[in-house]
């Protein structure tokens, strides 16, 4: 990643960009196109091929099989292998992707997310103005799998990392172990890792016509067991070659490892490939004992489970008073037609094309406290609404051209008080666009908080008009 990649704010390409290849099961070639998608659109794959081009959302409840590859499914339409696909867009920093292909399979290239990884370079990954909302795990989300001896565990952290190990009692491959601290590392250390399988694996797949694609440049091959001459002549004939042999090290075909402990390197690129599925960016650190596409599906499943649970925590705001203002005050009275005793907002704190955050001190002194439940100070729920109106005139304005406007607030709807505002509470002040504004209408959607409380929320509807 560039050193100047901002991390908190979407990304996408900056140009369309297609790679072709061989399915790896199917043995179909395809041709994949990566283009450009627009905030929130996450990554969606299309079949071109088929009437009407369908789109399939990335996402772990339409997995349908996890045997030989990950494969998402809906209405009858598949897409299989998109795990490296997936590994490489994540690794690069992108967040929205529009995936075409012409074919059943994500093409196989070399095993790996390099060739995936050098178009991605190739077309460019461009910053969007769109703040990107991490998911940090808060708590200890733990995946066992008894019967396969498989553990996944994700623990509190203030980055993405992950740590895998696998031990598959083979003599070749012994008991390994990789780590990635930073997404920054992904493009050198884990993209160019390349899938492996074990002999006998290899042989059940080709007795029954299950690799299609398969190429000795595609796969590590693990040989885990005494080979005789005709097997290796039928092996050298499955793959179009005059000859296959084994290295001393126990793999086929002569084959120089990227790293000693590629197999473990490329364990944990699948799993950041499948956890893309979650639909969510998260930041935690992941241990994963002996993972494989079915644990890390179902782990990215409960991971999801989580956060729409508890996803009305991830919406809340943070406050730093250490932070300086992105608008003081003195610059929201050039901005907004509203003066003491009836300006409401101390300073925005944080401002995006679509989202805004204000904050507004309460004290013991405002004027309102003394008719308003004298004894017993609420700050009146009519004027929280007045300051979320307020802060949300200074997001619409904002986006606006040049020229000085006024906002006029048209209606509130679904208004609902939760929590009372008293004297010593600090709000924060948050208003979202809900639709692009048209015509000077803007709709948004305005929040309280007080600390980590929902206080008060509606939605908005507002005009702009231009000051003549």
């Amino acid at each position: 990643m560039d050193k100047n990649f901002n991390p908190d704010k979407q990304h996408t390409l900056s140009s369309a960009i297609s790679i072709s290849g061989t399915g790896l099961h199917t043995g179909v070639n395809v041709d994949m196109t990566l283009n450009p998608a627009n905030p929130g659109f996450g990554f969606q794959f299309q079949r071109v091929d088929l009437p009407g081009s369908p789109v399939i959302k990335a996402d772990c409840d339409l997995v349908t099989d996890t045997s030989r590859g990950t494969t998402i499914e809906f209405n009858e339409v598949k897409i299989s292998t998109v795990e490296h696909i997936l590994a490489a867009l994540v690794g690069m920093g992108v967040d929205n992707c529009l995936i075409q292909i012409n074919g059943p399979e994500i093409p196989i290239i070399d095993g790996s997310s390099e060739p995936f990884v050098n178009i991605i370079e190739k077309a460019g990954v461009l910053e969007q103005e769109a703040t990107k909302a991490w998911y940090t795990i808060d708590t200890n989300i733990s995946f066992y799998d008894e019967m396969k001896r498989v553990e996944m565990t994700a623990l509190p952290s203030t980055k993405y990392e992950i740590t895998t190990l696998i031990d598959f009692n083979s003599p070749v491959l012994g008991t390994q172990h990789a780590s990635l601290k930073s997404m920054s590392e992904f493009k050198t250390e884990i993209s160019p890792c390349r899938t492996f399988c074990f002999l006998h694996e290899l042989e059940m797949l080709l007795e029954n016509n299950l690799v299609k694609g398969g190429d000795i440049n595609n796969a590590i091959v693990v040989v885990d067991k005494p080979v005789t001459d005709e097997e290796m002549n039928r092996l050298a004939k499955a793959f179009g070659r005059t000859k296959v042999e084994v290295k001393t090290e126990g793999y086929l075909n002569n084959l120089e490892l990227h790293f000693p402990n590629e197999p473990a390197r490329h364990k944990l690129l699948d799993v950041i490939g499948d956890l893309a599925l979650i639909g969510y960016p998260i930041k935690g650190q992941i241990i994963a004992n002996r993972p494989g596409h079915s644990s890390n599906v179902e782990f990215a499943k409960k991971i999801k489970q989580y956060i729409k649970k508890n996803k009305h925590t991830k919406d809340i705001p943070v406050y730093d008073p250490m932070q300086p203002p992105v608008y003081t005050l003195q610059q929201i009275e050039k901005t907004l037609p509203h003066r003491y005793p009836f300006l409401l907002v101390d300073k925005i704190v944080e401002l995006s094309d679509n989202c805004i955050l204000g904050i507004k001190n309460v004290t013991f002194n405002e004027f309102f406290f003394q008719g308003h439940f004298p004894g017993n100070p609420v700050m009146p729920g009519v004027l929280q609404i007045e300051a979320l109106a307020q802060t949300g005139g200074i997001l619409c304005i904002n986006s606006m051209p040049e020229g000085e406007y006024d906002t006029y607030f048209l209606k509130v709807d679904n208004c609902k008080f939760k929590q009372k505002v008293i004297p010593g509470d600090t709000m924060l002040l948050k208003m979202e666009l809900i639709e692009p504004i048209r015509r000077g209408i803007c709709v948004m959607r305005g929040s309280v908080y007080v600390g980590n409380k929902l206080c008060t929320e509606g939605e908005f509807t507002a005009q702009l008009v231009k000051r003549s």
